[in-house]
């Protein structure tokens, strides 16, 4: 006699370490003196995090277009490209055999101010369930927002600079 799919899943035993997903979002932006266009032509290639971030950045698959891989801080790290306009990408980490997933996703943009002038945004996405209390998950949060809140100083200055 076959089962059926659902009673033997239930069958299967439950883990306590699966926590439910508690997502964070870090929104920030900068003021740039610069048309957008001209912001993204500095800072939007998919490996100038190497410069604004200040960590090594090495494609290693992919053209810088849909589906190119990136590599962080010696390897350490692993972004694929996974949404792309104009003037914007978006990016996510893939799973780590062995390591809590956090869903971590990234998508920076440069936005048209007027003609003048633009914004630069980045959106941080990551689930923060894997930390033990509120305080180790703010303080996560905070470490992030300062690490990218610095990216974006760097970018402004490289793209307001002549």
């Amino acid at each position: 006699m076959k089962m059926p799919w659902l009673a033997v899943c239930a069958l299967l035993p439950v883990s306590a370490a699966f926590a439910e997903p508690e997502y964070a979002t870090i929104s920030m932006e900068i003021d740039i003196a610069r048309p957008a266009a001209e912001v993204w032509a500095k800072v939007g290639d998919y490996c100038a995090i190497g410069e604004w971030l200040n960590v090594d950045c090495a494609i290693t698959s992919g053209d810088g277009g849909m589906g190119t891989v990136r590599v962080l801080a010696g390897g350490r790290v692993t972004e694929i490209l996974v949404a792309q306009t104009e003037l914007s990408y978006g990016y996510t980490q893939p799973v780590n055999e062995g390591q809590f997933y956090n869903l971590y996703h990234g998508f920076m943009e440069a936005r048209p101010v007027d003609a003048k002038s633009s914004k630069m945004l980045y959106t941080l996405v990551y689930d923060v369930s894997d930390k033990p209390d509120q305080a180790a998950k703010d303080a996560d949060i905070e470490r992030r927002r300062g690490m990218f809140m610095t990216a974006l100083a760097n970018m402004k200055r490289i793209a307001e600079s002549p």
